[in-house]
């Protein structure tokens, strides 16, 4: 298989923190809108790149906030979600979308699977290899922790405007969801949705499957409405506000 990425390309994955002391691993699976030099630009500007579409805006920057406030370990994506997305199964549904909110993408349009495999290999693999690599480091000896993923949201889709400041998303494990949900909406300002806007139950839903649901972590990914993360400050202040119930969160999972 020819490697998809080249000497000029930004690394498939970044840890910040990597000796973090909190029993918890972040993760950031839209971190970047990067795209390998060899699939050009997708076939569309970098407008549309910079929208939801490419990438969770806001979502590395609060991740990191987070790691620091924490002291947690953070693995982060390198490339965009349209290049191959990180919380889907490779060549399922959503994986590398033809057409994303109402923009077409050229450079995805009748993949074989050839061409799948080489854009998991290249950024989607070494991703969660190094998810496992630090999962092994961090659990060795029994130790018990828990796994969070940073997502953000845009505030409309298909029309509908979305009220919630942040969602917290789960499947059947209420470890780490309800004690979360419990200290979110101790803020009387937060709109907060439980499983809303999307749901880890979701079939096509990868990350927390893969990694959490086999190792019985305390688990669940966490969303944040992109136009209150707009910029960098913004994101890393939604960092510093939502620590605190993440911390409390994580002590009431581990008992």
């Amino acid at each position: 298989m020819q490697p998809l990425l080249g000497p000029g390309d930004p690394p498939p994955f970044s840890v910040f923190n990597e000796q973090g002391r909190a029993p918890l691993l972040l993760l950031c699976d839209h971190a970047s809108k990067a795209v390998p030099r060899a699939l050009g630009d997708l076939g569309i500007p970098g407008s549309e790149l910079a929208r939801h579409i490419g990438w969770d805006i806001g979502g590395l920057d609060a991740a990191i906030e987070l790691a620091k406030t924490l002291d947690a370990p953070l693995v982060s994506s390198g490339y965009s979600r349209l290049v191959i997305d990180c919380n889907r199964w490779p060549g399922g549904e959503g994986s590398t979308p033809e057409i994303s909110d109402g923009t077409i993408v050229p450079a995805n349009r009748a993949l074989t699977k050839e061409q799948v495999d080489a854009r998991a290999e290249a950024c989607f693999w070494p991703y969660h290899r190094e998810v496992d690599r630090l999962l092994d480091a961090m659990t060795e000896g029994g130790r018990a922790i828990c796994l969070l993923v940073m997502h953000s949201f845009t505030p409309v889709m298909k029309g509908f405007v979305r009220p919630w400041h942040v969602g917290v998303l789960w499947n059947d494990d209420a470890r780490l969801p309800e004690p979360l949900l419990e200290e979110l909406r101790r803020d009387a300002s937060l709109v907060v949705g439980d499983n809303e806007p999307y749901s880890a139950r979701a079939s096509y839903e990868y990350t927390l499957t893969a990694h959490a649901r086999p190792r019985a972590l305390p688990h669940c990914s966490l969303e944040v409405r992109q136009d209150l993360m707009g910029t960098p400050e913004d994101a890393r202040a939604w960092g510093r506000r939502l620590a605190p119930a993440i911390s409390t969160a994580i002590g009431k999972a581990l008992v």
